[in-house]
């Protein structure tokens, strides 16, 4: 009635089973990469630039002399604010694509 392996739980379960774990493998060494990786952002016409790392924290920020001697707090905060901003998708973007690869794009819950 099963078929081989009895129970329901022949070799195609197993191989799953397998494959499953080959995956989980592999994104975990994929997520231990990216978060060693930088990724740079910038504003205002590269007047503010923000690195991150795969783990989206902040890494540096650096600020052209002008902008800061401008006196215009505001503007400077927005800027600061972009260039993380834009570090941070980069980041993202290049994780979905890596993770994209090992999952073959299935959009696993939980992932990101």
């Amino acid at each position: 009635m099963f078929g081989k392996g009895g129970g329901g739980m022949g070799g195609g379960m197993a191989q799953l089973m397998k494959q499953a774990n080959q995956m989980q493998m592999k994104m975990k060494k994929a997520q231990e990469e990216l978060a060693k990786r930088e990724h740079e952002g910038t504003a205002g016409g590269e007047a503010v630039k923000a690195v991150v790392n795969g783990d989206y924290f902040v890494v540096s920020i650096q600020i052209q002399e002008d902008v800061m001697k401008s006196g215009d707090a505001e503007m400077l905060q927005d800027l600061i604010k972009a260039a993380i901003n834009d570090a941070v998708d980069k980041a993202k973007k290049i994780s979905q694509e890596e993770m994209g690869k090992i999952t073959g794009g299935l959009g696993v819950p939980g992932l990101f």
